[in-house]
């Protein structure tokens, strides 16, 4: 993103970019794995004044991207297949529950899930991409009445993005989410919520393989 458009920004937006340009950076590889993070030097490589540079660390902190220690300061966690394993497969057994509770949604609530898909398989960009799939899943199970189950959710969205990040970068990938939600609205319009939430679990597990083949290869080079 442009940093100097990024400075006449409201500061929770501007802390919003920030963290989606700071993962950008781990992901690729601009940050290191276990590097410490200087502030002073990043926020003047970035443009930036250190405050919102600060939230949008503390948000990738949160997400698991990052660790602060007392008198260490910030540091990045690497990306692994070995924390891949333990935290990919959890959505897809939260969300097919969130759904069930959910019940089938009503019309207006499909038209809405179906314009949001639309947008996403015309979806420019990464972090859009990422966004618009993270509106769709969590707009599909909004009547859930369980609030804490939609909070645990909520945090492996956020625990998974940065390995979201590297599956959403291809096109096909994007494709194939946008056809298998075409599938699950197709279910729930017939009204087989069962059929719908099997289908979401299995939405939810395709993405495993892929990422931890970039993984591999990332650590191999």
């Amino acid at each position: 993103c442009n940093m100097s458009e990024l400075l006449i920004r409201p500061r929770d937006n501007l802390s919003h970019e920030l963290a989606d340009t700071v993962r950008n950076m781990i992901v690729d590889g601009g940050l290191a794995a276990g590097e410490r993070i200087n502030e002073v030097h990043l926020s003047q490589r970035l443009g930036v004044s250190r405050t919102p540079l600060r939230e949008a660390l503390t948000r990738l902190a949160q997400e698991g991207a990052l660790t602060n220690q007392p008198r260490i300061g910030w540091s990045v966690r690497p990306l692994s297949v070995e924390e891949l394993e333990q935290i990919y497969p959890i959505r897809a057994i939260l969300d097919p529950e969130a759904l069930r509770l959910a019940g089938i949604p009503p019309a207006d609530r499909l038209a809405r899930l179906g314009r949001v898909n639309e947008r996403l398989a015309a979806a420019h960009g990464t972090e859009a991409a990422i966004a618009l799939d993270d509106e769709w899943h969590l707009l599909l199970i909004d009547a859930c009445p369980n609030r804490v189950l939609i909070d645990l959710i909520r945090q492996f969205i956020r625990r998974t993005r940065r390995y979201e990040m590297a599956l959403m970068r291809e096109g096909r990938h994007i494709a194939a989410a946008t056809a298998c939600h075409g599938e699950i609205l197709g279910d729930l319009e017939r009204g087989d919520l069962a059929a719908a939430c099997e289908r979401l679990r299995l939405n939810l597990t395709t993405g495993f393989e892929p990422i931890a083949e970039w993984l591999r290869t990332r650590e191999a080079s």
